[in-house]
């Protein structure tokens, strides 16, 4: 469902960017040495409707750089890049802040041991319908939440704004959706991968029948609030508050990858400071230098040419080693980035099938037995690998066809905890005896998608469907849940930091979200363009610590560094 016009990353850049004045406000340095201003750019940022304005994010990207910069106006309008934050040079700068663009084009040169200062006017926009985030397209479509939920499921592969600008009717979505029904989760606008074959949980006749009767529904339903009928949509559109307060004491990095193709699903930091990325549609494992932004690609195996391609399931092992789960490829890899050298671990015969899916592998705490958890999507397993020997054990929590099976996390002595998104539920596989357990979370059919166990055995989760930040405390065998402030968010994966704070990205807000669980209070830090996030990362090491997170539909990693 391709829709008109440019890529929403272009619009954004395009659509946000304004001249403005520069005075330097800096003393000219005599001598043998001169002190660096605190500030290298800084400006006020108002409007006629509201005038100095807080919350406006200001981007700053350095001619020749993969690098952008962005930080958001305070109460008083004002919006500051700290020295170290900005080499000299020319910057183009842009804005977000929902119903706002600014006037013409806007720049900015940093000179060494100066301050700049360039001060933004706003003004109303004449397209709204350009900004809105997919929870703001949620919150202004007609109907209850029942009939709206189904598009979660589009967020997969692209935006709300393909089928909501589409002029489809309901019979051209229903030869659409099911044409999309058969491309792999690893798809793009750019990059459509059909599958081999329906993961066994999708055959059989009835189920084929229920999901025919379902594209049906869902295509009346879009054909009914899309442009298909007029020129305008017949609702309200409806926006989100802007940051305020602490979630504008923020700077976010972007560092665009090298081709519009790549598709970070998972961003991990190595303890000597190198980024790892996988891609999920391409056999590319990368590395970033955060100083530099220059990255490094490697080429993973493919080992099956005719099935979807791409990893995910990022993670290192106690020696240092990156692992990927190679998802169609039915195999596993590990990274040696010493010897830059790849070894590969493919599923036997009897498990190789055309809908064979190793998307998770974890090998945290293998060094405790020698074995790597696996979780096959394809039939909803759970497989365990000797790593010495290359041989594999299946584990089936459920009979076949099982619900959804989705992340897989360890704890200290390598028993191995499951998401159940297929249903609601948190699952274990004791290592010593191969026991299943599982525990229903207080949200019936919540839908726990991506996870992480912390330190203090306290399971993290985010509650796709519910709607919500899960914690199973599997020490006391507790649940705890939090609802985000932020309408339609829908939780992708959430971690703890070392101070008990939890992080969630999401498909929907192009926000991150900071859970005080002690408080119950969340900080929301708005992002400076869309930003499809799956895998979160949090960086321990940094004070205050940082989040990481791949923008798999930007083709780009950012770093969030709160400063507080």
């Amino acid at each position: 469902m391709a829709s008109p016009g440019i890529t929403q990353k272009a619009a954004f850049a395009l659509g946000f960017l304004v001249y403005a004045g520069i005075a330097c406000t800096g003393i000219a340095c005599t001598g043998i040495a001169c002190a660096q201003p605190a500030t290298a750019l800084s400006g006020n940022v108002r409007s006629t409707e509201e005038g100095l304005m807080e919350g406006v994010l200001v981007s700053a990207h350095r001619d020749g750089s993969n690098i952008t910069v962005t930080v958001v106006s305070d109460t008083k309008g004002r919006y500051t890049f700290p020295t170290e934050r900005l080499q000299p040079g020319h910057y183009s700068l842009a804005i977000r802040a929902v119903g706002y663009d600014l006037g013409g084009l806007s720049a900015a040169d940093v000179a060494p041991n100066t301050s700049a200062t360039a001060d933004l006017t706003l003004r109303k926009t004449s397209d709204l319908s350009a900004q809105l985030t997919n929870a703001e397209w949620m919150e202004s479509l007609p109907g209850n939440a029942s009939q709206k939920q189904f598009l979660q499921s589009c967020t997969n592969c692209h935006s709300l704004h393909q089928p909501l600008f589409s002029t489809h009717t309901a019979d051209e979505f229903v030869a659409v959706q099911e044409r999309m029904a058969h491309y792999s989760a690893a798809s793009s606008l750019l990059t459509p991968q059909p599958l081999v074959a329906d993961r066994v949980t999708n055959q059989g006749e009835f189920l084929l029948e229920k999901r025919h009767d379902a594209i049906r529904k869902q295509a009346e339903y879009l054909a009914g609030v899309n442009l298909s009928k007029s020129e305008t949509w017949g609702f309200p559109l409806k926006t989100f508050h802007r940051p305020t307060g602490r979630a504008t004491h923020v700077v976010i990095t972007e560092y665009d990858l090298a081709e519009p193709t790549r598709m970070p699903h998972d961003v991990v930091v190595a303890p000597d400071g190198t980024v790892w990325y996988d891609c999920f549609a391409e056999q590319i494992l990368g590395k970033l230098d955060p100083k530099t932004g220059k990255t490094v690609e490697y080429t993973i195996p493919t080992l099956k040419p005719a099935s979807p391609k791409g990893s995910l399931a990022l993670r290192a092992d106690a020696a240092g080693n990156i692992w990927v789960g190679m998802a169609y490829q039915a195999a596993v890899a590990r990274f040696d980035p010493k010897t830059e050298t790849f070894r590969v671990f493919p599923v036997p015969p009897e498990l190789n099938k055309d809908y064979t899916q190793t998307t998770e592998v974890e090998p945290t705490h293998a060094q405790v037995d020698g074995k790597a958890w696996i979780e096959d999507s394809g039939t909803y397993s759970i497989y365990r690998l000797d790593i010495a020997s290359g041989k594999y054990e299946v584990f089936q929590p459920f009979p076949i066809p099982s619900p959804n099976l989705y992340d897989i996390t360890t704890d200290a002595t390598n028993n191995v905890y499951f998401t159940v998104f297929g249903r609601g539920d948190i699952g274990r596989v004791d290592a010593k005896t191969g026991a299943v357990k599982t525990w229903p979370t207080p949200t019936p059919n919540s839908a726990p998608r991506r996870g992480a166990l912390a330190g203090d055995g306290k399971l993290w989760f985010g509650e796709f469907h519910a709607d919500k930040v899960g914690m199973f405390d599997t020490n006391t065998q507790g649940f705890s849940e939090w609802t985000p402030p932020t309408p339609w968010y829908f939780p992708y994966d959430v971690v703890a930091d070392r101070n008990g704070d939890a992080w969630a990205g999401s498909m929907m807000a192009d926000r991150v979200e900071r859970l005080d669980p002690k408080s119950g209070t969340f900080t929301e830090y708005l992002l400076p363009r869309p930003t499809n996030m799956r895998r979160s990362f949090v960086d321990d090491t940094t004070t205050p610590v940082s989040f990481w997170v791949g923008s798999n539909h930007g083709a780009s990693i950012v770093r969030l560094q709160p400063t507080d």
